[in-house]
């Protein structure tokens, strides 16, 4: 009832029959906008060639005929067009015992042609020949339930501001197929249903189909680019160019490293949560250091685990722990490697090292493996390995450390005596291992995470396997020459033990600022651009070579939108993730609290 309708009066009887009492309802009924409303156009006008819209036209073509064989990705070229259109694939499938049966006919029908013009003493016809030895193989393909054969529908519908767009448009996409001898022609006098049938609502009211088995049909898989869509790999998001996927293997590159750059709140973590848990169905580990315990529950939903290292965590890892030697490897040169590492922990320790003290620990550390009968030809498989205690003994006994001893004895004796001197209680047997340094004091954060990207290192060389080491914020390990030389060397000798490593930062500044920033940039396969903040973007554009445009993309770009490197190429990406996924990852506060409402609402009513 319009509103006009419920003002009227209706005499009965010389009275007036008002409606007040449901007035205002109805009302309110009649002045609701509806959904249909909003994303209606303005104005619709068929025509036999096009669609008006408002002050849009909209063409419709669609596929007749095909080649006898289609290349691989002979759909990208339309896909990766800069134009606007929408596509609808129909695929139907058709029963194979009726389709054989067609076949059998059809067979009997050219061969009885071929042998016809063999009795005439014709010459040979090399269609019939041709379409003689295809409809043999296919016959056989499909008796061996290796082919299925399907009625396909492809339409296409562009759009422009006017009709001479759209005939360019036209002529650009006639041109690209018929090249390929793919033919397509527009719905005349059918506009409306050809519009109604890319419209996805799944109605195909053209109805304009041609037979087609899988291997054809498997090349008009249209989510494709030309830039990153690879046959194998993980999804990292969809091209925001042209809506495709970007699909891709990160242990398919010359290395398996990358870094992530984005300001705070920008998707970064999310990124990396959701590439943690698709990587995990492809049979990767993966191994997190986590700064801000945001990968916890995480490794609750995947069974991992998860390890909490702090002054009074239960979890304890000793600095002195020694490798088993690999096949290619002798027990001296572990031995050295060792020494040399436990140098660089004790400069991060003990707030840096003058030469002379520098020597002394060199010695100090030697002797204290040399106190447990760890010599360069021992057997490291069945030994005992020192704790910094026992190094602080043999310390004591050297001439000039009473300085050493000083700053050493906060690790032994002192507050944070806790921390490092024990020996290693904790495994990393899991395909998803977490440590987290969130509730380590901040000026131990270097050292721990020191700590246990060391005891990572030296777990990962034990034996080879496809591994993934993600170091969250990352510019924490910046600060120290020795921490950043250490994930410098990971990064150029992790691919020798099958290991990728992923760098995340937000503060770009900290890190390109380390002599080894750079390096370990240049040194990653993939990189991930974020939203960036304006005081960050004019280093970033320098250091990635990026041009205006995609400076202010960046600038510009919505949470977990940004630019993604793999290679020579480059895309605009947007992360995308399921349901299912999103409350997996999810760092946004306020759905973590929901999240949690939820749990404890259904814990009451399970009591």
């Amino acid at each position: 009832m319009s509103i006009l309708d419920i003002f009227k009066k209706n005499k009965r009887g010389g009275r007036d029959i008002k409606i007040a009492p449901i007035l205002p309802k109805q009302i309110y009924d009649a002045s609701v906008l509806e959904m249909q409303d909003i994303i209606s156009p303005s104005a619709l006008k068929i025509t036999s060639k096009e669609i008006y819209l408002g002050d849009r036209l909209a063409r419709t073509f669609f596929v007749i005929s095909y080649p006898r064989f289609l290349s691989d990705n002979w759909f990208s070229t339309i896909v990766n067009l800069d134009r606007v259109f929408d596509i609808s694939i129909f695929i139907h499938p058709i029963d194979t015992s009726k389709v054989l049966k067609q076949f059998q006919k059809r067979v009997a029908e050219v061969e009885s042609q071929i042998n016809i013009r063999s009795d005439k003493g014709l010459v040979r016809d090399p269609k019939l020949d041709t379409a003689y030895q295809d409809l043999e193989t296919l016959r056989d393909s499909l008796l061996q339930a290796r082919e299925k054969l399907f009625n396909v529908a492809l339409y296409i519908t562009v759009y422009g501001k006017s009709s001479d767009e759209l005939d360019k448009i036209e002529s650009e996409i006639k041109s690209t197929l018929e090249s390929r001898l793919i033919y397509l022609k527009p719905s005349l006098f059918q506009q409306k249903e050809g519009f109604i049938s890319t419209l996805p609502i799944s109605s195909d009211l053209l109805e304009v189909r041609s037979k087609l088995n899988s291997s054809p049909l498997s090349t008009m898989f249209p989510f494709v680019s030309f830039d990153l869509t690879s046959d194998r790999g993980i999804l990292y998001g969809v091209n925001r160019h042209n809506s495709s996927l970007i699909l891709f293997d990160r242990f398919s590159m010359e290395n398996y490293n990358s870094v992530i750059f984005a300001k705070a709140g920008a998707g970064k973590s999310y990124a990396t949560k959701l590439e943690i848990l698709r990587s995990l169905m492809f049979d990767a580990d993966i191994i997190v250091i986590d700064p801000e315990r945001e990968y916890e529950y995480l490794a609750e939903a995947t069974n991992g685990r998860y390890f909490n290292i702090s002054l009074t965590s239960e979890h304890n890892i000793n600095p002195f722990d020694l490798p088993i030697p690999r096949e290619d490897e002798s027990p001296a040169d572990v031995l050295r490697s060792q020494i040399v590492n436990l140098v660089g922990l004790f400069r991060i320790m003990l707030g840096g090292l003058t030469p002379e003290e520098d020597s002394i620990i060199d010695r100090a550390i030697t002797e204290t493996y040399a106190l447990k009968d760890i010599v360069p030809d021992s057997n490291f498989s069945n030994i005992s390995p020192p704790i910094l205690s026992d190094f602080e003994l043999v310390l004591a006994g050297i001439e000039g450390s009473e300085s050493l001893l000083n700053r050493l004895s906060k690790y032994t004796k002192g507050t944070w005596s806790g921390f490092i001197n024990k020996q290693t209680n904790i495994d990393i047997n899991k395909k998803f291992v977490v440590f987290s340094v969130r509730d380590m004091e901040d000026e131990l954060k270097p050292v721990a995470m020191h700590l246990v990207m060391h005891y990572v290192w030296n777990s990962i060389r034990k034996n080879l396997k496809k591994r993934l080491l993600v170091i969250d914020e990352a510019w924490w390990m910046m600060q120290s020459e020795d921490t950043a030389s250490f994930l410098f060397s990971m990064a150029k000798r992790g691919r020798k033990y099958y290991l990728g490593l992923a760098t995340i930062t937000q503060d770009v500044g900290d890190f390109l600022k380390s002599p080894y920033g750079l390096p370990i940039i240049t040194n990653s396969s993939i990189q991930l651009l974020l939203k960036q903040s304006p005081t960050a973007i004019d280093a970033l554009q320098k250091t990635f070579n990026l041009t205006d445009e995609e400076k202010y993309l960046l600038l510009e770009s919505d949470v977990g939108e940004g630019i993604f490197f793999a290679g020579l190429k480059h895309v605009a990406i947007k992360t995308v993730a399921s349901y299912t996924e999103d409350q997996i990852i999810t760092s946004d506060p306020s759905q973590i609290l929901a999240i949690k409402k939820a749990k404890e609402e259904l814990a009451l009513q399970e009591m």
